[in-house]
C-alpha cells in the first residue's frame, strides 16, 4: 500500500491517470502542467532542504506556493497571466489529491484559497477584410511553394483552424466534392483534447487543396515543407508572420498589428459574425466547448457596436404644449 503522504505517487497519478486518462487534455495543457511541477518541486525541495522524491503532500503548503508564485513573477520575470497559469496547475493537482484522499481535504482547501491575480482582459486582434485579402494575395502562386503558402493561408481563414490543427490535417481528413458539388466539401479537424469537428470548405479552398494533394496518399499530411516532411505548427506560425511582415510594408494598418495563425482564427470568427452567422454556429465552427468562449467575438467589432447603437438611439419627441395651455381641456373642466 503506497504512502498517501508522499507527493511523488500523487504527481505521477495526476499527470498520467488524471490529465491523460481521465480528462484527455490537450498536449499543450499537459506540457504546461508538467512544466509547472518541474519548477515548483525543486523550489520546495530547496526551501525545506529535502529531496524531491521524499517530499510530502503537506510540504507544498499554501505559504510555499505563494512564495513560488512570487518567485515566478520577480525572479523569472513572468507576468500575472503566467503566474495564474502556474497556480491553476497547482490547484488542479490539489483538487485531484483532495478527491482521492480525504485526509488531505484541509490542505486542498488551503491551496484553493490562494487568490488569482486580476489580469487586464486583452483585446482580441483580427484583420479587416481588405487586410485579410492582402495577406491571401501575398504568396507568389507561380511557384509551388507560393501555391502551398496560399493554400495554408486560405485554409486557416476558411476553417478558423489552430496552427496545430492545420499541421496535423491528413489527406484522408479532406472530403473534397466533385466540381458540381464543391460547396459540400469539408475537412475533419482534430482539436484540443482530440475533439473532432467537421468544417465546410469554400469552393476556392477546395480547388486549391485539390491541386495541392493531387496524387498523394491518404496518410500524407496535407501541408508539407520543401523536404516533403509534415509542416509543424511552428512552421505555420513563421509562414504567417513572414507574409504579414511583407504586406505590412505597403499596408500601414497591418504593420501595426501582430499577426499570427490565431489572429486569422479571430478574423474568421469576426467575419462570420459580421456576415450574420449565429454565435452557436461559430462556436461549432471554431470547436469551442463553451459558448462563453465564443461570446467574446460579439464584443470586438466596433462597427457592429456602432450600428447597434444607432438602431437603439431614442428619437427626440416633439415638444408638446404644457397642459395648462390646452384650452379645450380647461374649458371642459370649467363646465363641470
Amino acid at each position: 500500500m503506497p504512502d498517501n503522504g508522499l507527493l511523488s505517487p500523487w504527481v505521477r497519478r495526476f499527470l498520467l491517470e488524471y490529465l491523460i486518462g481521465e480528462r484527455n487534455l490537450a498536449k499543450n495543457t499537459q506540457t504546461s502542467y508538467r512544466d509547472t511541477l518541474c519548477q515548483l518541486l525543486p523550489f520546495i525541495s530547496k526551501a525545506i532542504e529535502r529531496r524531491i522524491d521524499r517530499l510530502l503532500v503537506e510540504d507544498v503548503s499554501a505559504d510555499r506556493v505563494r512564495a513560488f508564485l512570487q518567485d515566478v513573477e520577480e525572479t523569472r520575470g513572468c507576468g500575472p497571466a503566467t503566474r495564474n497559469q502556474r497556480l491553476a496547475a497547482v490547484r488542479s493537482l490539489a483538487q485531484f489529491v483532495g478527491r482521492h484522499s480525504p485526509e488531505h481535504l484541509v490542505w486542498c482547501g488551503a491551496i484553493m484559497q490562494i487568490g488569482v491575480k486580476k489580469v487586464p482582459r486583452p483585446l482580441i486582434g483580427y484583420l479587416e477584410k481588405e487586410e485579410m485579402d492582402a495577406l491571401l494575395a501575398a504568396p507568389d502562386r507561380t511557384h509551388s511553394q507560393g501555391h502551398r503558402d496560399h493554400a495554408i493561408l486560405l485554409f486557416l481563414y476558411n476553417t478558423g483552424a489552430r496552427a496545430d490543427e492545420a499541421a496535423q490535417t491528413l489527406v484522408a481528413d479532406l472530403d473534397l466534392g466533385t466540381v458540381p458539388a464543391r460547396d459540400k466539401s469539408s475537412v475533419l479537424l482534430h482539436g484540443k483534447g482530440n475533439k473532432r469537428r467537421r468544417c465546410p470548405l469554400w469552393e476556392t479552398t477546395t480547388t486549391e487543396l485539390s491541386q495541392l494533394i493531387s496524387g498523394r496518399a491518404p496518410s500524407d499530411h496535407v501541408f508539407r515543407n520543401r523536404r516533403g516532411q509534415p509542416l509543424t505548427r511552428f512552421g505555420i506560425h513563421a509562414l504567417v508572420e513572414r507574409y504579414a511582415a511583407t504586406v505590412g510594408t505597403r499596408l500601414p494598418s497591418l504593420a501595426k498589428k501582430r499577426v499570427s495563425p490565431h489572429t486569422i482564427r479571430h478574423t474568421t470568427a469576426t467575419h462570420l459574425l459580421r456576415a450574420g452567422v449565429d454565435i452557436n454556429t461559430i462556436r461549432a465552427w471554431l470547436g469551442h466547448v463553451s459558448l462563453a468562449t465564443t461570446n467574446v467575438y460579439a464584443e470586438v467589432d466596433l462597427e457592429m457596436k456602432a450600428k447597434a447603437l444607432a438602431n437603439c438611439k431614442v428619437k427626440e419627441e416633439e415638444s408638446q404644449k404644457p397642459w395648462r395651455e390646452d384650452g379645450e381641456l380647461m374649458d371642459f373642466l370649467r363646465t363641470l
